[in-house]
């Protein structure tokens, strides 16, 4: 099993949300549809700009909290990488399953040694 971290953002530059699932299409899919009440649907955060994955719980916790701590400008350097333009990936992804995709593929780049 793969777990997923990832970040939402309301727009370019917008606001920001990092979290973790198992299931990373349901996950964005539940964003999108506001399915739950709370941050994300409050500030309309439902823009996938940016995942990972990886094979143990734990790890994919550790990096979701590490994400978590970062000042705002780590986590847009890091979005950037890999997406400048703040593409919803979610289109992409829903393309080709992400269950088929390599972990390595897309925005899902070794984090920058960064302090945090």
């Amino acid at each position: 099993m793969t777990y997923w971290v990832y970040i939402l953002a309301s727009s370019r530059h917008g606001t920001v949300y990092v979290g973790v699932t198992n299931s990373l299409e349901r996950r964005v899919a539940e964003h999108k549809e506001k399915t739950f009440s709370g941050f994300t649907a409050k500030y309309g955060v439902d823009r996938l700009v940016w995942y990972m994955g990886f094979g143990e719980v734990t790890e994919a916790i550790a990096c979701e909290k590490r994400l978590k701590r970062w000042r705002r400008d780590w986590k847009v350097n890091l979005i950037e990488t890999d997406n400048p333009h703040w593409h919803d990936l979610y289109i992409e992804m829903m393309a080709v399953p992400v269950s088929v995709k390599p972990v390595s593929m897309g925005p899902g780049q070794p984090l920058p040694r960064l302090p945090g």
